[in-house]
């Protein structure tokens, strides 16, 4: 268990992890209201529960996995179900870390007595989905170790109760999308507890004795109060009916009578004890005057957070003597805080951003420009919209994976971007305000101009990469990083980008993509079609000039330029008369290309030669999408025609990510490959026959797969053999980072990430390379 969530230290990216209920606690107390003091322990601490009961015969060991599909209208079988999940759970054990952390977080309230609040998050595009606040109730406990994991159990399995199961299934909802967290608090002794809920045309205030449970378990009729909200006069109030009183057994509140003869710890509830009130306070309005002005003035305050309709519950804590008002929960309008998302994707670029949407249904009209900072909606990108995107805030497409076109385009471009948010273009209309959360992969949509909203998003804007001073954070990086064996290098293609990143601590550019480099210069032609018409002289001169920029930048730290790598459907507006084949999911591809037409490769390699002649010599040449050594032999002629390799710098490499590669490494040494850089975007995809642009597959099939993670040990292990430098420029080390440590124990030379994962991927080389040689030392030692 690496950390407890305490409500005055929770982050908006922390939501997932500790659901709505402590999120908006949290942000309430931030802003300095009265909350009693919690924290949270997260869901992931559920997920590992569920993943350590691992009975070949439990049935909640394949729950992680499982969306938990019953006949729910056999309802004797979903009982059966229900108490055999629930059962299981309840004899488990819960990690004695787990239990000791809490516990001894508990005990520094000094108290006896806990409630465990389970706090929900759930991951649905539904946008019907109901309130679900009554379902799960809240647990209490002795603060004593078996009784806090006992606890636990009892608020995890609630969500595996047959009403619990018939409510996911009837809102479509799979385990997956279930994230229950729990939020631990004292309890104290009430004078009184409620409700207040607030709305535009009136207050209603619900108020009895003790704690507030009694309301929540129907057990009161509570008194009420009517407020008119301009002048928090109250219009009218009603007595309840309340016969009965909560507290917990440590001493008897003076808020109550003292205990009748008869009265007894609650079952399942061991530190509560109820109290039976004598006639004379029945008949009482259980709040005073002044604890009633306490809460419509508190009331108050908060209609500038949370707008003018929202629902909050209190309690006023201690004896009548000494005693102070608290917010236990608090439910604001979704039309306020839109915290509520209604599409879900996957987080392809991080930061959040708020905008308006400009929804394109059909990617292949391509309009000649964008407005400036809308977000983006289409089913899919391709690499020729880039010069489109410069001016977007935010990206959303119905299609693919981390690793797809609209992903790599928005990283580089530190646009904020969600990818594979199904029917993104059908729910989404053009002009609607969105809040777009990169981070978590979720779209919000934002109704109203509230100045709560407003705020909000200016927030979000400030918070997005997309809105940062580029120089400034790294200046103050760089001063104080330590020193690394393995090279960092970057991914790059846009000459806008130079400035902001040439001072970054990296030791050159890993991948120039040229694919992306000339849609700058192309104009919406195609390469083929400028030689055609005669301006091949033009087009070279445009082409030297782009890799100059990034030959000069960098010098003398060597620029790796990958040539010509695409598909003609990845470039439809480019498209041009020599296509032989049909479209397919590799196409003619790679080096391949250049045997079937090599008129444009052989125009990049006089780019090249310019820009050796222009006295550049730090820019070396990277072959993609090698099948076969044939194909490489071709080329390194062609390179040597150019006379490219009179330049004793200059170095010839391929990429490794067609898996023959594995195979024919020693092969293609011997022709003469100088080093080779891993692309475990396509890598991926051919090793496990996932299209990366699918983005359902690749949730799940992705570079941190055993398949794919043992081609890359062998890789780097080849390469070594070999005495050839091993690179590895895909986007597995920025999106998995932790996948850093087993390439720097391998022995991997230098890795390359896109500008926005320098600083992160830099420190987690570092604490990799730290760790092997704590790891020697030690084994020197024995």
């Amino acid at each position: 268990m690496d950390k407890l969530y305490w409500l005055d230290q929770i982050k908006l990216q922390d939501r997932a992890k500790v659901g709505d209920k402590a999120f908006y606690l949290s942000k309430i107390i931030q802003r300095g209201y009265p909350v009693m003091p919690g924290f949270v322990v997260s869901a992931e601490i559920l997920r590992e529960f569920l993943e350590n009961l691992n009975s070949s015969e439990s049935l909640v060991a394949d729950l992680p996995h499982s969306s938990l599909h019953l006949d729910v209208t056999n309802w004797r079988q979903l009982q059966q179900v229900a108490s055999r999940l629930r059962q299981e759970i309840l004899t488990a054990t819960v990690a004695q870390q787990c239990v000791s952390t809490i516990f001894q977080a508990a005990r520094e309230w000094q108290t006896s007595c806990l409630i465990l609040r389970p706090t929900l998050a759930v991951s649905t595009a539904n946008p019907g989905m109901k309130n679900i606040s009554g379902l799960l109730e809240s647990v209490f406990c002795q603060c004593e170790p078996d009784a806090i994991a006992l606890a636990l159990k009892r608020t995890w399995s609630q969500i595996f109760r047959a009403r619990s199961l018939l409510y996911w299934q009837h809102s479509g909802i799979n385990l997956q999308q279930i994230n229950l967290a729990v939020l631990v608090q004292p309890v104290e002794n009430a004078i009184a507890s409620g409700l207040l809920k607030a709305n535009p045309s009136g207050w209603e205030i619900e108020a009895t004795w003790g704690l507030g449970i009694a309301i929540a378990l129907g057990e009161v009729q509570p008194d009420v109060y009517y407020i008119q909200p301009e002048t928090g006069v109250v219009l009218e109030q009603q007595l309840g009916n309340k016969m009965l009183a909560y507290g917990f057994d440590d001493a008897a509140s003076g808020a109550f009578s003292q205990p009748i003869p008869n009265s007894a710890p609650i079952p399942d509830r061991t530190c509560l004890i109820t109290y039976l009130l004598p006639e004379a306070q029945q008949k009482q309005y259980s709040l005073q005057e002044e604890y009633l002005q306490q809460i419509i003035a508190l009331g108050n305050q908060l209609v500038s957070e949370l707008g003018k309709t929202f629902t909050i519950k209190w309690t006023i804590a201690g004896q009548t003597t000494s005693s102070k008002l608290y917010i236990t929960q608090v439910s604001p309008s979704q039309s306020v805080i839109p915290h509520a998302h209604f599409i879900r994707g996957l987080g392809a670029a991080g930061g959040r951003v708020v905008a308006t949407a400009l929804v394109i249904i059909n990617p292949q009209h391509k309009p000649e420009q964008l407005p400036k900072g809308v977000i983006l909606v289409i089913p899919t990108i391709t690499p020729d919209w880039l010069p489109l995107l410069q001016q977007v805030a935010g990206i959303i497409t119905e299609q693919g994976g981390l690793t797809s076109h609209a992903a790599i385009l928005a990283r580089e471009l530190s646009i904020t971007a969600v990818v594979n948010a199904t029917s993104a273009t059908t729910l989404i209309q053009t002009g609607e305000r969105l809040l777009l959360d990169g981070d978590r992969g979720e779209v919000y949509r934002i109704k109203g101009d509230s100045k709560e909203e407003m705020e909000r998003g200016r927030e979000e804007n400030l918070l997005s990469p997309h809105h940062l001073n580029p120089k400034a954070p790294h200046a103050a990086v760089t001063s104080h990083l330590p020193m690394i064996a393995t090279q960092l290098l970057v991914n790059l293609s846009q000459p806008t980008l130079i400035e902001q990143v040439q001072n970054l601590p990296v030791d050159g550019v890993g991948l120039l993509r040229s694919e992306l480099m000339v849609l700058n210069i192309l104009n919406g032609q195609h390469p083929h079609s400028w030689i055609l018409n005669g301006h091949q002289a033009e087009l070279l001169e445009l082409w030297s000039e782009q890799i100059m920029q990034f030959a000069r930048a960098f010098a003398p730290r060597p620029v790796f330029y990958r040539s010509l790598d695409w598909r003609s459907q990845d470039l439809p507006s480019l498209r041009d008369s020599l296509e032989s084949s049909p479209q397919s999911m590799l196409g003619e591809r790679g080096t391949f290309s250049y045997l079937q037409n090599p008129a444009v490769f052989e125009l990049e390699l006089k780019a090249l030669a310019s820009v050796q002649q222009a006295g550049y010599t730090n820019v070396n040449l990277l072959l993609p999408f090698v099948r076969t050594v044939e194909e490489f032999v071709f080329c390194r002629r062609k390179v040597e025609q150019a006379f490219l390799t009179e330049v004793a710098q200059f170095q010839l490499w391929i990429m490794a990510e067609v898996p023959s590669v594995l195979f024919l490494l020693p092969e293609y040494v011997k022709a003469g490959v100088a080093g080779i850089s891993i692309g475990t975007n396509d890598l991926t995809q051919l090793l496990l026959g996932v299209d990366r642009e699918q983005g359902q597959l690749a949730k799940v099939f992705n570079e941190r797969h055993p398949a794919v993670m043992s081609a890359i040990a062998q890789l780097i292990q080849m390469a070594e053999s070999a005495g050839i430098p091993c690179s590895i420029c895909g986007q597995a080390p920025a999106l998995y980072p932790e996948i850093i440590d087993k390439l720097v124990e391998w022995g991997i030379t230098s890795i390359s990430v896109e500008p926005e994962a320098v600083e992160r991927t830099y420190q987690a080389i570092a604490r990799a390379e730290q760790r092997l040689i704590l790891a020697a030392a030690r084994r020197k030692l024995n």
